[in-house]
């Protein structure tokens, strides 16, 4: 075991601990939700948004909570949940680039854990719909359904090439992991910038692939401004250079992982790991966003397990002290709130509309959180 896990075992299990007293019930309680946030303490319900890009999470927090306890119930509430969700993808016209968001780790989790092979039927059809997004020309995977988007490409895609390279290896056609290769040897070239941040949004060539701008005025861009660097996105391209080096082996995206990461505790350490909504935001007011500090701590557990043990122990106590931030700051264990984390924020509020989503429990806050400390135990199960 690594020294530092080693020195941090007892944290781990007693948060693990936390988590999985508070899960058990929330899981029970909340069987029939698939939620996204809390309101008054309260998970609410996205039912009635069955094609909303956060309804994979729900259940993958069970898989992960299931592959970490074996409890049963857990397993249980991810099958529900799931009955729900494929209600959300049995049309084609609205399914956009966040299918293995919605799907992977959900489908893709049951498949893996049970051998449903229904589950795996329906992930491969997700796999064929996000590969059919991909623009030959310009060698990358097209972001939302807008008619002003045909050229846009978004840093969040590269949690979705999971699913890619998972129906390459699942069925043996390579046509798939090419695909996400393209549209991650894109992200290098315009997405992660010389010093490690990012650019959220690309406007592209439609015929050529060149990026044509970095940002949008639309309001579709989720930082502070173009020169800024939205955390959760690095977060995005940390993980997920981490994963693609994983299904790949190719070196690139494990040192683009790294860039990216080092760019991530350089910004963090300044506000003692509780992460700022943008690394380039102003002084005042104060903006958090702790899903992107739970998520870029899952990339840099996965990155320390691909780099020599001098390497590994940088960017495993990044994690901790991301992951201790967050347990310190902005989780709640209690029965009176449904949510584990707490202050997550949608976008850098620019405008009125945006401050409702400033400060709230989001539920991939949750998911990474478990996640990351599934990892920290070394339960081999990698849900991406």
């Amino acid at each position: 075991m690594s020294e530092i896990l080693e020195q941090n075992k007892d944290w781990i299990a007693a948060v693990w601990n936390k988590v999985d007293q508070k899960m058990k019930k929330i899981a029970v309680k909340d069987y029939d939700k698939i939620p996204y946030t809390s309101i008054n303490g309260i998970h609410d319900d996205q039912k009635d948004n069955l094609y909303g890009w956060t309804n994979g999470f729900w259940g993958g927090l069970m898989w992960l909570l299931y592959v970490g306890t074996k409890d049963e119930n857990y397993k249980k509430t991810a099958l529900h949940s799931g009955t729900y969700v494929d209600k959300g993808l049995d049309h084609y016209e609205p399914l956009y680039h966040d299918v293995g968001f919605i799907s992977h780790i959900l489908h893709g989790a049951n498949y893996r854990l049970t051998g449903d092979m229904e589950a795996k039927n329906k992930n491969l059809f997700m796999a064929a719909a996000l590969a059919s997004r991909f623009n030959i020309d310009g060698k990358f995977i097209r972001a939302w359904n807008m008619d002003f988007a045909e050229g846009w490409s978004i840093i969040d895609c590269m949690m979705n090439l999971p699913l890619l390279y998972w129906a390459s290896e699942e069925i043996g056609d390579p046509r798939f992991k090419r695909i996400a290769m393209a549209h991650a040897d894109m992200t290098l070239r315009d997405h992660i910038r010389e010093d490690g941040a990012i650019n959220h949004i690309v406007v592209h060539d439609t015929e050529t692939g060149e990026p044509v701008k970095f940002y949008t005025d639309m309001g579709y861009d989720q930082g502070y401004n173009a020169e800024g660097c939205w955390s959760r996105g690095l977060s995005w391209a940390i993980y997920g250079m981490a994963i693609s080096y994983v299904h790949t082996g190719k070196k690139e995206y494990l040192n683009a992982a790294k860039k990216t990461a080092n760019y991530f505790l350089s910004h963090a350490a300044a506000t003692g790991y509780k992460t700022l909504c943008d690394f380039c935001q102003p002084a005042e007011p104060v903006y958090y966003d702790s899903t992107a500090g739970v998520c870029a701590a899952c990339g840099m557990i996965e990155i320390s397990r691909h780099v020599s043990k001098a390497e590994a122990e940088v960017y495993l106590s990044g994690a901790l002290n991301l992951l201790k931030a967050t347990d310190e700051n902005f989780c709640d264990y209690s029965d009176q709130q449904d949510a584990l984390v707490l202050m997550g924020t949608e976008a850098y509020p620019n405008d009125e509309k945006r401050l409702k989503g400033v400060h709230i429990p989001i539920i991939y806050g949750d998911f990474f959180f478990v996640e990351a400390l599934l990892k920290l135990q070394n339960i081999d199960f990698l849900i991406w």
